[in-house]
């Protein structure tokens, strides 16, 4: 199996940008914010970022939001891609952006969007390569931008209807994280149904919720650390004893025996690999 060199940041959506007119908050967003943390692992204040808003209804203005928070956080090099075609995909401007980055951020939106006008594409290819084979290549998204991440990847479903067969909706993501299915806004929306029936139709896959202004740091494929001010739940289907999904008829309730959930916080780590989480002592400072 390849060792993986790149940087994965995942977010649960709703992060914070530093808009706060407090200048505690505005300061708290400089040392310990989500973005903070992104703009640390790509290498600092002058790394290459690039924005892609293409999940996004607005792009131009979630774009501009995206500007002003990293010039708040003292970056110098960020531009938004605006791509709304597989051809804005494949233009040289592009590619030219994709393979000068240290970081690339997805926006929130409609991930099938992303899936869409992305994948399969020239600029798809270059960020698998650079995320598997360059360490210091940051990949982070949020909301959308993070569910895409993964293979399996879900697409919608109703929460209040969710642990009914066929309430889930899956798509195809851009395979960065096949281990994983990611959902966010995951305690706001009261997503635990419709992540549980994503685990029951792929139980070896693991199953992260990440709740807003939440995300995690996952290094080399495999090692996970909370950061933000929220909760990430993780599912691991591999203890399952019973799960009937594959034998009932859509609309039906559903039964998943012997699930292992974890609740984790900023700090604590999770093992993909090997299924094991570590807790950060109580003590210790928040990052």
């Amino acid at each position: 199996m390849q060792k993986i060199k790149g940087t994965l940041i995942p977010i649960g959506g709703n992060e914070d940008k530093g808009i706060e007119a407090d200048e505690m908050y505005t300061l708290e967003f400089i040392d310990e914010g989500i973005l903070y943390h992104v703009v640390k692992e790509a290498g600092g204040v002058d790394a290459n970022i690039v924005i892609i808003p293409t999940a996004s209804s607005i792009p131009v203005e979630v774009g501009e939001n995206y500007l002003t928070a990293f010039a708040t956080l003292g970056c110098k090099n960020v531009e938004v891609l605006d791509i709304r075609s597989k051809e804005d995909s494949e233009s040289e401007h592009a590619i030219s952006l994709i393979k000068n980055a240290n970081c690339i951020m997805f926006s929130g939106g409609n991930q099938s969007k992303i899936t869409d006008k992305i994948g399969n594409t020239i600029i798809h290819r270059i960020l698998v390569d650079r995320y598997q084979n360059e360490s210091g290549f940051v990949i982070a998204g949020t909301s959308a931008g993070a569910m895409v991440m993964a293979n399996e990847m879900i697409a919608g479903g109703s929460a209040t209807e969710s642990f009914i067969k066929g309430a889930v909706n899956m798509y195809k993501g851009l395979c960065l994280i096949p281990e994983l299915i990611i959902d966010t806004h995951f305690i706001r929306r009261g997503r635990f149904g419709r992540q549980s029936e994503a685990v029951a139709k792929f139980p070896k896959l693991i199953g992260l919720g990440l709740a807003e202004d939440t995300g995690m740091i996952i290094k080399n494929g495999n090692d996970c650390t909370v950061i933000g001010s929220g909760m990430v739940i993780v599912f691991d289907g591999s203890t399952l004893t019973h799960n009937n999904e594959k034998v009932l008829q859509e609309g039906t309730p559903m039964t998943m025996a012997n699930l292992t959930v974890h609740v984790l916080s900023n700090g604590d780590q999770y093992d993909i690999k090997n299924r094991k989480v570590t807790v950060l002592p109580i003590e210790a400072p928040f990052i």
